[in-house]
């Protein structure tokens, strides 16, 4: 049982970056889209986004709770050594879905209207840029519990180039696909024309800020460059998600853009499988050369198996209505 819990784990994680990124990255796409163009731009994203943006942090939640239940030397690490960037991650959720509210479904259009926006845009913005320094913290060896300083205990275990670097490319692949994901939602060609220019605008930034993870991870002696490409998995990975790029290069140059949401979804996926494949079950690599295993420092074996059948049952009840609702707002124009 205790892979079907670490199955829904890595199911939730994937999702949420899926469905999570595009949700964050609408508000960034709209950020950096000049002014002329925002108001375009803005339905386009509302559309593309407002049926289930609720929805989204629902697999955040369902992660949180596994490794709380399942996982709790884990949950009080990651809690621990990185509360602050979590604190202000969590603070950018609650800011960000606030703001899209009352901006949205304010009864009363007025000058606030203005901070609403400012406030959706840059939690929009920090929101997965905080998540990246996350993640890259527990693989980057920052973690030190030997430590005696709080700076070296609860600042500079997440706050250095490699985690800024992932923070970048985690923004970078959010703005990516909320603008691949809102292709489809486009009702002429002056709109498809700007958001295909916004896809490839944001394919450019994925490149840039993922050529820059993998430098600052040779200059910080961690081991990307073997994670990813010393074995065949983490190079087919690699392979298919750059092909997934070319077909939504093709995709878009054709128009026929059925295809674009799901290629984005399994390119994500791919990217997450080569960079994280190699020290997998191993979630969180200490600087003092510990680790923390999804195998060897689990909860109990009668705790797992509820965990995993509360798991298998609820997704029987939430999953299927979930892409119910998905399918109900989604507008298939091609």
């Amino acid at each position: 049982m205790i892979y079907v819990v670490i199955g829904f784990l890595w199911l939730s994680i994937c999702l949420y970056v899926i469905l999570g990124g595009a949700d964050f990255g609408a508000g960034i796409v709209e950020l950096f889209t000049r002014k002329k163009n925002r108001p375009k731009t803005e339905v386009i994203m509302y559309e593309s986004i407002a049926p289930v943006w609720e929805a989204n942090h629902m697999w955040l939640i369902i992660a949180i709770v596994i490794l709380f239940v399942g996982f709790p030397e884990i949950y009080t690490t990651l809690s621990t050594y990185l509360h602050i960037p979590l604190v202000l991650m969590l603070i950018g959720i609650i800011a960000r879905g606030t703001a899209f509210t009352f901006r949205h479904y304010d009864a009363v259009k007025d000058e606030w209207q203005g901070l609403y926006t400012q406030i959706f845009y840059f939690s929009s913005l920090l929101t997965p840029f905080f998540l990246g320094l996350i993640a890259a913290a527990t693989i980057s060896h920052s973690i030190n519990p030997d430590a005696k300083g709080f700076l070296d205990l609860y600042i500079f275990s997440w706050l250095n180039w490699f985690g800024v670097a992932v923070g970048l490319f985690t923004v970078s692949i959010c703005a990516y696909l909320a603008s691949i994901f809102a292709l489809r939602e486009t009702v002429d060609r002056l709109e498809l024309n700007l958001m295909i220019k916004k896809s490839k605008q944001t394919m450019v930034f994925v490149v840039i800020t993922g050529a820059l993870v993998f430098l600052t991870a040779y200059l910080s002696d961690i081991p990307l460059i073997m994670w990813v490409f010393s074995k065949p998995l983490g190079i087919m990975a690699t392979a298919f998600a750059t092909v997934c790029l070319l077909l939504i290069l093709r995709a878009m140059s054709t128009r026929k853009l059925l295809p674009v949401r799901a290629l984005a979804g399994f390119q994500v996926i791919m990217i997450l499988v080569a960079a994280t494949y190699q020290h997998n079950p191993n979630i969180i690599l200490f600087g003092n050369g510990q680790h923390l295993s999804l195998l060897e420092h689990v909860a109990a074996p009668k705790t797992i198996s509820a965990l995993g059948w509360a798991l298998i049952l609820g997704s029987i009840f939430i999953l299927p209505f979930l892409f119910y609702l998905m399918a109900s707002f989604s507008k298939l124009r091609r």
